[in-house]
C-alpha cells in the first residue's frame, strides 16, 4: 500500500484544534444566521466564449452536453480546465459538468459526466434500496440533496423521479430498473417519454439533516473544553 509523504499523522496537534475550532465556530455562525450551507459560487459567472475554450479538448460528449447547458441555461457559474459548474437554475439546485468521464453499465454501458442536483431529503431507510436501484443516484444526507449523473438532463430527470417512487413507495427497485431502460429508450427514439421530460413531483426546497452531536465521552469533553478556550482566545466565542 502506498504511503502518504506527509499524511494527518503529521499535523501538529495545535494545528489540529484550531482547525476544528474554527469549523465549530464557522457552523455556529451559519446557524445564528439561520443557514444551513454557502453557496459563493453563485456570485460569479463566466464570460461569454469561456466554455468553448475549456472544453474544446473534452471527449465528445461531455463537450456536447457543456454546449447543452449553456444552451438551457446560460453560462456557467464556475469552470477550471475539467469541470463546469452552474448554481440555480431552472429546477437544479446545482450542475456539474465535466471531462472526466466514468463508466456505467446501466441500462447500457455509457459514459457518465452531467451530474444535477436537486434539494431533496432521502429518510435514511431508503438509502439501502435507492443504492441498490442504481449506483449513480447520489444522496448527500448532510446537504440535504439528491442527484443523478448520467449523460443527459433526460436521464437525470429519470433517474430522480423513480427515485422519489422508491422514496414514497409506489414503486419498487426492480421495477424502476425496468422501467428506466424501457423508458429512456423510448425517449432516445423519439416517442413521449413524460418521465424523461420533467419532473412528477413538486421539487422541495430542503435544510439537509445536519444530524445530532453524541454525549461527549472523555476524550471528547477534553477537546470541546480545549476548542472553547481557542475561541475565547480569538474572540470567535
Amino acid at each position: 500500500m502506498d504511503q502518504l509523504e506527509h499524511g494527518p499523522g503529521d499535523v501538529e496537534p495545535g494545528k489540529r484544534m484550531t482547525v476544528l475550532a474554527n469549523a465549530v465556530a464557522d457552523a455556529k455562525e451559519l446557524m445564528d444566521r439561520g443557514e444551513h450551507e454557502t453557496n459563493d459560487g453563485a456570485r460569479t459567472e463566466l464570460a461569454a466564449g469561456e466554455v468553448d475554450k475549456i472544453s474544446a479538448g473534452w471527449p465528445e460528449a461531455a463537450r456536447m452536453g457543456a454546449a447543452q447547458m449553456v444552451a438551457q441555461y446560460g453560462q456557467p457559474n464556475e469552470g477550471t480546465a475539467t469541470k463546469l459548474l452552474w448554481y440555480r437554475r431552472g429546477p437544479w439546485k446545482r450542475i456539474q459538468v465535466t471531462s472526466d468521464e466514468v463508466v456505467h453499465k446501466f441500462p447500457t454501458p455509457h459514459a457518465d459526466f452531467l451530474t444535477q442536483y436537486i434539494d431533496y431529503e432521502v429518510p435514511v431507510d431508503k438509502l439501502g434500496e435507492l443504492g441498490r436501484y442504481d449506483g449513480s443516484c447520489l444522496i448527500d444526507r448532510t446537504m440535504g440533496e439528491a442527484a443523478a449523473r448520467c449523460d443527459s438532463e433526460a436521464a437525470n430527470i429519470l433517474t430522480l423521479n423513480l427515485m422519489h417512487e422508491i422514496v414514497t413507495g409506489s414503486r419498487n427497485v426492480d421495477d424502476a430498473r425496468d422501467f428506466y431502460s424501457e423508458t429512456l429508450s423510448a425517449y432516445c427514439l423519439g416517442e413521449p417519454a413524460p418521465y424523461c421530460e420533467q419532473f412528477q413531483f413538486d421539487v422541495p426546497s430542503g435544510r439537509g439533516d445536519s444530524d445530532q452531536p453524541v454525549p461527549p465521552g472523555p476524550k471528547a469533553a477534553q477537546a470541546a473544553k480545549k476548542v472553547e478556550e481557542f475561541l475565547a482566545s480569538t474572540g470567535r466565542a
